[in-house]
């Protein structure tokens, strides 16, 4: 029987580190690259955390692997890396692959940008399209 997406977002969930606003919060005040995964119309509409690295969910093992030709420098295996989306499913599927991909100290925002901006967390603008 085929697996549904729902349930992959649950696996990812019991594997990853789930983290509320108020953590990551004190994670980007630490030092943490957090990474934003959703689409650019999604950051037009609903901003980002601010100093927030934008990586759309199809570029981010791309961008993640240090071997691959469009490897970032803001991505480090050895650096504290949150992810986040719009709820935590794509945030939480991702950080299970950073993982695979040798990312040590990886975790998401459970809840995504919906809990944080119910938590009363501050967004940005984005600057455009790809970087914060």
């Amino acid at each position: 029987m085929a697996t549904t997406a729902s349930e992959l977002v649950s696996q990812a969930k019991a594997q990853v580190e789930n983290l509320t606003p108020e953590q990551v919060v004190e994670e980007i005040a630490g030092g943490a690259l957090a990474v934003d995964l959703r689409e650019p119309v999604e950051l037009a509409n609903d901003g980002m955390i601010e100093d927030a690295v934008h990586a759309p969910r199809g570029m981010l093992e791309f961008w993640a692997d240090p071997s691959s030709p469009y490897h970032r420098p803001e991505f480090d295996l050895r650096r504290r890396t949150v992810l986040y989306c719009a709820s935590g499913g794509r945030s939480s599927l991702a950080a299970v692959t950073l993982a695979q991909l040798g990312y040590t100290d990886v975790a998401h925002l459970d809840g995504g940008i919906k809990g944080w901006l119910q938590a009363g967390c501050p967004v940005v603008k984005p600057n455009n399209g790809s970087r914060p």
